[in-house]
């Protein structure tokens, strides 16, 4: 049986994830793409993270080279995050002819063209499912099964703190400073919780899904943003009045020739599927000339579900070679 051999850059919550899981499921996987997947390499420097994981200390360097210019590996995971180093390892990566899996938001959206281009010059694949709504599958459905439509809106629930805080403020009339403290001592939230209370991942991800839906790149820093952080009861109550929930969505719709495009709060009609996505769910929710609506919903973040998405990107990609 053939051997696809890959490298992990990062073995924090989601790059130790995606191992888990090919670790995990590894009998049902060989069966099901009839090809074995060995993890070679990882750039991890804390050995209790190796140990715990049940990989071998060999596998472990500091020296990320290690990986992207070894030649006997197929597909390097990028799972370190940030977009500096980060894009640039893939860059490389992609250079030497590997073909790149990674979660990084931040990296893809800001150098989406790049990437792509890299990857097609040297005919190898870049597969970033994991980086929009962690293990939901939308990416690629937007990709493969529905790449037959013409999409006209695209809008969604795409960061698990802001929509766990603003659902605790709406069922519980909580109010917003109390709700981070507890997202933050629960783990949704991060100590420093700017990115997300601002809207800043969510206009990464708005980034990814305008691309690949309008085949329009738009940078985050170009996408009007509004985070949540001005929210109060009060507008949670107005709300509510009009039979309301207010949600930050990340929208982009085509008007005539042109595409309009957003990140902020707004007011979702109760009878909307994106008004009962709740806590740290995500959904996004399309429209295509074709397919007309649907919606993709699930868990946004963590380590399984988003390293499910990651290994199923390694899983076709060893699948096509």
């Amino acid at each position: 049986m053939e051997t696809v051999k890959i490298g992990i850059l990062g073995l924090g919550t989601v790059g130790g994830g995606a191992y888990e899981i090919l670790k995990m499921n590894r009998e049902l996987i060989e069966k099901r793409i009839q090809k074995k997947i060995e993890v070679v390499k990882v750039l991890e420097r804390n050995m209790e993270r190796i140990n715990s994981l049940g990989l071998s200390e060999s596998t472990a360097t500091q020296n990320p080279d290690d990986i992207i210019n070894d030649p006997e590996i197929d597909i390097v995971v990028e799972a370190l995050g940030g977009i500096e180093p980060s894009s640039t390892f893939m860059l490389n990566a992609l250079n030497n002819g590997k073909s790149v899996v990674t979660p990084n938001k931040a990296a893809v959206a800001a150098n989406f063209d790049k990437l792509r281009e890299a990857a097609v010059k040297n005919d190898v694949e870049f597969r970033f499912e994991a980086s929009v709504g962690g293990g939901i599958p939308a990416l690629t459905a937007i990709q493969e099964a529905l790449c037959g439509n013409e999409f006209s809106e695209v809008m969604g629930i795409v960061n698990g703190t802001t929509n766990y805080i603003l659902t605790k403020m709406t069922d519980l009339g909580l109010n917003y400073d109390d709700v981070l403290k507890d997202a933050q001592a629960k783990g949704f939230a991060e100590a420093d919780p700017t990115a997300d209370v601002e809207g800043i991942d969510v206009a990464n991800k708005l980034s990814i899904l305008m691309a690949l839906c309008f085949d329009k790149y738009v940078p985050p820093a170009e996408i009007p943003t509004e985070g949540i952080s001005k929210i109060t009861m009060d507008d949670i109550e107005a709300a509510k009045s009009r039979n309301c929930k207010i949600k930050l969505i990340a929208h982009a719709k085509r008007n005539g020739e042109e595409i309009e495009y957003s990140v902020k709060p707004m007011e979702i009609d109760i009878n909307h599927p994106l008004a009962g996505v709740s806590n740290e769910f995500n959904a996004i929710y399309i429209t295509g000339n074709a397919v007309d609506e649907v919606m993709f919903y699930g868990k946004g973040a963590g380590a399984l579900p988003t390293g499910s998405a990651i290994v199923g990107d390694i899983l076709a990609i060893a699948k096509a070679m």
